[in-house]
């Protein structure tokens, strides 16, 4: 499994990540939310194992930002010292999977993280994401145009996944920003350079101008002309 732990403290992030890597997992780590925010919404983890009393946005906030504005869908155990059933009940609510309070112990951590992984492999088995002639695999991260295989870099994957969750609808500047990199840019060279790589990669399939840019307004996947 690819694991992004979010935790503030330095000696439970490395103890948590020094174990889930000994078990052979791929362990990305963040100490606040707004770098758990950006990794989150710019890489595909299988789980995401998450503190709530993190600085610059808090625990609570950053899975309900996660879930309501950028519908990512990948598990979270909270784990945390807030052991109240109201804390439990807000964690639930704003889209945790699971929730473990502190202490606790490396091998359930492990076999949580194992169980929310199985269950959402089961869940998005059939999620495949079909616009026109692009098919894309969130699970494989395989993307192709008719028979032809896109080679595409993961921000560029990020990219053909919002564009086709939303075929034939403009999309500003901004909200693919926040959508590859959790924040607005301060230019559009970013962003623009990936919609290059992308744009070349459809055209080399045969996609001609599939990707359209209306002027000053955003973008759009036209799948009508």
């Amino acid at each position: 499994m690819r694991i992004l732990i979010v935790e503030d403290s330095t000696a439970i992030a490395t103890n948590l990540y020094d174990y889930l890597e000994s078990l052979g997992h791929r362990v990305d780590a963040a100490c606040d939310g707004k770098i758990a925010f950006n990794l989150a919404t710019s890489t595909n983890f299988d789980v995401i194992l998450l503190d709530l009393g993190l600085p610059r946005m808090d625990g609570i906030t950053l899975c309900r930002k996660l879930r309501s504005e950028c519908a990512n869908q990948t598990p979270i155990l909270i784990l945390t010292a807030r052991n109240t059933l109201e804390d439990k009940l807000t964690g639930f609510a704003t889209g945790a999977d699971d929730y473990l309070v502190k202490p606790f112990a490396l091998e359930e951590v492990a076999a949580r993280l194992n169980a929310l992984h199985t269950r959402n492999v089961g869940r998005l088995s059939d999620t495949k994401i079909v616009a026109g002639d692009i098919h894309y695999d969130p699970m494989t991260m395989k993307a192709s145009l008719g028979n032809t295989v896109l080679e595409l870099t993961p921000k560029c994957l990020r990219l053909l996944e919002v564009f086709l969750r939303s075929p034939n609808q403009l999309l500003t500047r901004k909200t693919l920003e926040i959508e590859i990199w959790g924040e607005e840019q301060e230019t559009s060279e970013r962003l623009r350079h990936h919609l290059h790589l992308l744009r070349r990669q459809l055209q080399l399939a045969g996609g001609e101008s599939i990707i359209k840019n209306e002027h000053g307004l955003g973008y759009r996947l036209d799948l009508n002309s």
